[in-house]
């Protein structure tokens, strides 16, 4: 066995996942120039360019493939055992990546995090926040967070939130100036918040409710924003309708800060949930995330007024 070509692997495999040099080092927390120094080391072993390199790109070689494909599940399989081996006699230690959209953030993770925090000093949560999709296990993510119609079928799911509903709010201050529209398609007359999707860069066409059906509905407005976050901070500020999670909107309304707009027309969302392949279900570190953000649901859920 060459341990100089084995030690250096996890480099290799960060520079795939990450896309770049620049990227891995950061992640690795080692210079640029030690991980082109081991990337260079096992091209020169194994005889073979890993990486084609432009001034603008890093992609894999077909033999950097080959070698990335082997060696990152066997990688991941190794770090997972380790962190079953520290579990033993101890508590659940190690690094959980998690990728979660924005909105889940605040819903799902932010005590979950605190919690853990204070039972398991020895794990780190890193939370990445991403509005698309992306593959969590070539990413070298251990669980991502979604609503549960987003999430592929492949994948272990744990619930972590309860339904929630879709809703349009604005201050009662707009209400006054442009008065409540009367159905969906009074929308059109009305300034909207609107929300585009960073992976496609369109548009996002508000999922509502109209005499009994979906409809999908395209809106106008002076504003645009790729965080749903952002949009209720303008709202608040009476730029015009916005499209949001109940949840995260919930206490604005009961201060009366917000009002509800065409409430008849929300939809119910499934809710959010941790997903992960099902090799991983196992280990210490995931577990603790998975039994703390339960325990937190529950507790949640019999305290009245609250998100779940």
């Amino acid at each position: 066995m060459d341990r100089d070509l084995l030690s250096h692997l996890p480099v290799v495999v960060a520079v795939a996942r990450r896309g770049g040099f620049a990227l891995a080092a950061a992640e690795l927390g080692m210079s640029p120039s030690a991980v082109s120094h081991a990337v260079r080391l096992v091209e020169e072993r194994i005889g073979q360019p890993l990486f084609a390199r432009t001034t603008r790109s890093v992609s894999l070689t077909e033999a950097g493939t080959a070698l990335v494909e082997t060696a990152a599940p066997a990688l991941q399989d190794i770090a997972e055992r380790m962190d079953r081996i520290r579990g033993i006699k101890g508590r659940p230690a190690g690094q959980l990546r998690i990728n979660a959209s924005n909105i889940a953030i605040p819903l799902a993770v932010t005590a979950v995090v605190a919690a853990m925090a204070e039972r398991y000093p020895d794990v780190t949560v890193e939370v990445v926040a991403d509005q698309g999709l992306v593959d969590i296990v070539g990413e070298g993510f251990d669980a991502g967070i979604r609503l549960g119609e987003m999430i592929a079928q492949d994948m272990v799911t744990v619930r972590l939130t309860q339904p929630f509903s879709a809703v349009m709010v604005a201050t009662p201050a707009y209400v006054g100036r442009h008065g409540r529209p009367r159905d969906v398609v009074d929308l059109a007359d009305h300034n909207c918040i609107g929300y585009r999707l960073v992976r496609s860069g369109a548009l996002y066409r508000w999922d509502l409710a109209e005499d009994g059906k979906d409809v999908s509905v395209e809106t106008r407005g002076t504003a645009i924003v790729t965080d749903s976050l952002a949009a209720i901070d303008l709202a608040l500020v009476g730029v015009g309708i916005a499209y949001v999670f109940e949840p995260l909107v919930r206490d604005h309304i009961a201060a009366g800060r917000l009002v509800q707009i065409l409430p008849q027309s929300a939809i119910e969302e499934p809710g959010l949930f941790l997903y992960f392949p099902r090799r991983a279900s196992m280990a210490p570190k995931l577990r603790a995330f998975i039994d703390t953000a339960q325990e937190i649901g529950r507790a949640s859920s019999r305290t009245p007024g609250r998100a779940a």
